[in-house]
């Protein structure tokens, strides 16, 4: 996995952000997720280089086809990381009270 730094960069662009959360759902293609987000296959096959090259996404192919996934690991690693930098006191408590604290 790449450096911190790196990896909150590449995470700073909000189509990655949207691959990221379709592909907690489910594997998909790029088909189908250039057509969930209204993007084209080229710009949705670049954001998953990226994510791919990142350590965040796998891939698996089935004939013709390329199914991405997300690696749940990887990003509960990044996950864990952007918690040891918070120093705002959000996750102290948990729940409603915990969050407005980041504000």
């Amino acid at each position: 996995m790449k450096k911190a730094s790196e990896l909150f960069k590449l995470l700073s662009v909000d189509k990655r952000i949207e691959i990221i959360e379709l592909l907690k759902k489910k594997e998909m293609c790029v088909n189908g997720i250039a057509g969930a987000l209204g993007v084209t296959q080229s710009a949705i096959s670049q954001h998953l280089r990226i994510l791919k090259s990142a350590g965040l996404v796998n891939d698996r192919k089935d004939g013709y086809y390329v199914y991405y996934s997300l690696d749940k690991d990887a990003l509960e690693a990044c996950r864990q990381r952007l918690n040891r930098i918070c120093a705002c006191g959000c996750l102290e408590g948990g729940g409603k009270t915990a969050k407005s604290r980041c504000g």
